[in-house]
């Protein structure tokens, strides 16, 4: 029937397939058994794993890949997902077999952007297939050694009745590669696509059911990408990899801490926190701006950092070094676009306001490694050896850290402070 007989639309009519109704109070046995067995009658053989001789990408994935193993990679629509797998497929391709199906662009597209980023060879093999069945069952007969899908939202299924990207057909195809994996141990990697929330489309589908999960984001004035892993079940996650993007694609950049260093300036409101990422120590620099409010309800305007966090500190300063913060506008915020969280950045931050507020610089090439109590009492760190170390590379001479940390012997001049009210001895105060 062409027509509805009551709105007298034409091609309206939908067919809606009605499954067979079940019982769920039933408890339905079947006739197969699953088969148990011990650990220890399980010959397990140690496989080494992948490696694409790109650092950054091999650290961040923990070694290189593990054969069998699902990932996902997921960025902001154009930050250089598709083009960091091509230069990772070509370099694995050197020495194992990689397939490289593409569902959003063409060959022809495909052709030029491997032309400009020179990665075109004869051992990297591409396809167009977006269905699913066919590029498992591909996969399944010529058993390469990595499989590539970029990207899962553009694969479909042929007998599903939902769209190509909808959450049923992104659990059906995520359960289908992970058993392709799992039996063939064949390493597949998928882009997935991101929301305006800045989670994976699906919602969060891919995310429960993969191996490992790394995010691609962009910091714009260097042009310089992230890779984070925020879920690695091979390697520690909040690893950080970095690259910049340039004409011929995405080059690693494994000394971040250059790039940091070159643009901190020695003035008020600048203070130098170093921070673990991961394995990596990151140096950063907190700025802060403090002014007299002209109005009712100061201005409090934090990015990088917990706005919560900084008021804290702010509040504490208020309540043992008399200042009062609470009636100016206070200005925050992390230089290069990191976003850091735990307290390791409470000394570093309450000099940056500290500094503002009396507009006098820190000691050069100083840097803050401390948290602060709400009693006031500055409190040591972890992993402070590390921090110290690298902060001595880039010309860090002193070292502003709690009265009671223990280090280890360094040429840096050390500042101890037991609580807030010795903060202000470096103004003068």
């Amino acid at each position: 029937m062409g027509c509805c007989p009551e709105c007298k639309e034409w091609d309206s009519l939908v067919e809606n397939t009605i499954s067979t109704h079940r019982d769920s109070s039933k408890i339905h046995t079947g006739t197969h058994l699953a088969q148990l067995t011990s650990l220890e009658s399980i010959d397990v053989k140690e496989q080494p794993r992948v490696l694409s001789g790109i650092g950054e990408w091999d650290r961040v994935v923990g070694g290189g890949l593990v054969p069998g193993s699902l990932i996902v990679i997921t960025g902001d629509p154009g930050i250089g997902k598709s083009t960091l797998l091509l230069q990772v497929a070509y370099e694995i391709a050197r020495t194992k077999r990689v397939f490289y199906f593409s569902t959003e662009e063409s060959l022809q597209q495909l052709k030029g952007r491997a032309t400009r980023l020179k990665t075109t060879d004869n051992n990297l093999l591409f396809s167009d297939a977006a269905e699913l069945t066919s590029i498992v069952t591909t996969a399944q007969q010529e058993k390469p050694d990595l499989v590539v899908i970029d990207s899962i939202q553009n694969c479909y299924i042929n007998d599903a009745h939902t769209l190509p990207g909808s959450v049923g057909q992104l659990r059906e195809a995520a359960f289908q590669l992970m058993r392709l994996s799992k039996e063939h141990n064949i390493t597949v990697i998928i882009t997935g696509h991101i929301t305006k929330e800045g989670i994976i489309a699906g919602p969060k589908t891919l995310e429960h059911m993969v191996d490992a999960v790394f995010y691609l984001q962009g910091e714009d004035r260097w042009q310089t990408r992230m890779l984070r892993a925020v879920k690695n079940r091979f390697g520690a996650i909040n690893e950080l990899g970095f690259f910049c993007m340039e004409q011929n694609g995405l080059q690693e950049v494994p000394n971040i801490n250059a790039h940091l260093i070159s643009e901190i300036s020695h003035a008020p409101g600048s203070a130098i926190i170093s921070i673990m990422e991961g394995s990596r120590p990151i140096l950063l620099e907190l700025q802060a701006l403090t002014n007299a409010s002209k109005l009712a309800m100061p201005q409090r305007v934090v990015s990088g950092l917990d706005h919560k966090q900084v008021i804290l500190i702010a509040a504490i300063l208020e309540k043992y070094v008399k200042i009062k913060l609470s009636m100016q506008d206070i200005f925050f915020k992390v230089s290069g676009g990191f976003k850091i969280k735990g307290s390791e950045s409470d000394l570093g931050t309450a000099f940056a306001l500290l500094s503002s507020y009396f507009q006098e610089p820190l000691p050069e090439k100083s840097i803050a490694l401390g948290e602060i109590s709400l009693t006031g009492q500055i409190k040591p760190i972890n992993n402070i050896g590390h921090l110290i170390k690298e902060a001595e590379k880039f010309g860090i001479t002193t070292l502003l850290i709690a009265k009671n940390q223990t280090i280890e012997k360094t040429s840096c001049t050390v500042k101890r402070f037991h609580n807030v009210y010795e903060l202000l001895s470096l103004f003068g105060q």
